[in-house]
């Protein structure tokens, strides 16, 4: 399947950026859909109101797929209404047009609160956590990410075009590891998320293989990096703050409680970027 002209919704955004520069620089024909302009523009930029469906339609024709970033990226930015609404409404006009347009691949971001971040009314079931792990959304905006999966898999339903949602952790960029240290002493910090993150050049390389690769259904994948933010290793963590969440065997020292497995073995996602060896 060629793919060649593809759309970024927030594409000025923190993963934004990265997804655009990855496609970029592999020849693709991308175009951003953003409310606000980009820092660096590296493509053609086009303005759209993606709660609009009239501008979606009108921006994603003559594309071959879409990678849909755009939404209000974490709870409590804005009231649960406005966060809910936003996003479930953006989603469906980006799924609606799309697949009405006849785009051959829909890629999408889900996330990982989906699975009960942050871990308080609900402990993880087990860890690592993957893809069959219970849903326990906790926020309008987890809510509106795990009725956006159902609602990619009626689309698909509807029309046989692949919508991969790819659930991904807490998305960094190379300066944000500077903060990492600052966790170290105290394991309670960062364990809302399992200790995960994701950098976001990985999260560029894991829409572009979605996109790739030959896929059916409206599959979701967690995505994260290969290991934690903690200098110590993963059973301790768990030991200190998850004590009665069991334990599945084989989990490498430092290796990431948010499993990356499904996306290694149906995507080829090989996360290349590490705090351990970016941090300086």
């Amino acid at each position: 399947m060629s793919l060649k002209r593809i759309i970024v919704t927030g594409g000025s955004g923190k993963a934004g950026r990265a997804m655009v520069r990855d496609l970029v620089e592999r020849k693709y024909d991308v175009l951003n859909l953003d409310l606000t302009p980009p820092a660096e523009r590296l493509c053609p930029f086009l303005k759209v109101d993606l709660t609009k469906l009239g501008e979606v339609f009108e921006a994603l024709q003559g594309f071959d797929g879409i990678i849909h970033m755009a939404a209000i990226p974490a709870p409590g930015l804005f009231t649960e209404e406005v966060t809910f609404r936003t996003n479930m409404e953006s989603t469906f006009n980006v799924f609606e047009a799309a697949t009405s347009l006849g785009l051959k691949r829909i890629v999408w971001a889900s996330s990982e609160t989906t699975l009960g971040l942050p871990f308080e009314k609900e402990q993880p079931s087990y860890a690592p956590i993957d893809e069959s792990h219970p849903l326990y959304p906790q926020s309008s905006y987890a809510l509106s990410k795990v009725l956006s999966e159902e609602m990619a898999r009626q689309f698909n339903r509807r029309t046989g075009i692949p919508i991969v949602g790819l659930r991904f952790s807490n998305i960094m960029e190379p300066h944000d590891y500077a903060a990492f240290p600052s966790y170290w002493k105290d394991s309670a910090l960062r364990k809302w998320n399992l200790w995960g993150y994701v950098d976001a050049r990985d999260v560029a390389q894991g829409c572009r293989l979605a996109l790739e690769r030959p896929l059916d259904g409206a599959p979701v994948f967690i995505l994260a990096a290969a290991d934690t933010v903690m200098d110590r290793p993963s059973r301790q963590l768990m030991a200190e703050q998850y004590r009665q969440v069991p334990m599945r065997n084989g989990i490498g020292e430092f290796e990431t409680l948010l499993s990356i497995g499904r996306a290694r073995a149906s995507l080829g996602y090989a996360p290349r970027f590490s705090w351990r060896t970016e941090l300086k």
